[in-house]
């Protein structure tokens, strides 16, 4: 049977499935977001992918926050990053987290601000305001510079796995996160 939580040696089942689901959904996140900004208005591609944006969205903040929890419980655990490497790493992993849940609070803030309400999956969670309550809205104007900024920091997580763990170092990092180590 794997092993649910994580090791010095690798990272747990459920850390695993964490990682790599989510990795899937924002692949898809950033692909309706790069669709909506790419492809002309009114194009069906656009519109369908653009459709499933705020409910993925919310889904994904959902699991940061359980992903979160899950990685402080499993901390003390977890591999460890040693040297001036180590702490860029650390800070680089800051900033993603960060900006997972910042990311999608600013427009979760906008949705309860403003006057189309927010549903998730069909269950109401902010009503429509009568007026837009601008303060509440205004910082929803950084939601999809701060959203590109991650996928920019996903990419450069990804490439430092590859490139520099996988292929360069070969210190098995990349298998302690597929649970093949």
């Amino acid at each position: 049977m794997p092993q649910l939580t994580d090791s010095q040696d690798r990272y747990g089942l459920i850390s695993r499935i964490f990682h790599w689901g989510m990795a899937l959904l924002f692949a898809a996140q950033f692909l309706s977001a790069a669709a909506h900004w790419a492809l002309p208005r009114e194009h069906a591609v656009r519109e369908a992918l653009w459709s499933y944006h705020p409910t993925l969205g919310a889904t994904l903040f959902l699991l940061v926050l359980l992903r979160g929890v899950w990685g402080l419980a499993n901390i003390g655990r977890r591999p460890g990053h040693s040297g001036l490497l180590g702490r860029a790493a650390f800070a680089g992993h800051l900033a993603i987290y960060a900006l997972m849940v910042i990311v999608p609070s600013v427009r979760l803030l906008a949705a309860a601000g403003g006057t189309r309400g927010f549903s998730y999956l069909g269950i109401p969670i902010f009503p429509a305001q009568p007026a837009e309550i601008a303060w509440m809205r205004a910082p929803a104007e950084w939601h999809g510079e701060m959203g590109w900024i991650l996928a920019l920091l996903v990419l450069g997580h990804a490439a430092m796995a590859i490139l520099w763990h996988h292929l360069i170092k070969r210190d098995g990092t990349l298998q302690r996160m597929t649970g093949s180590a």
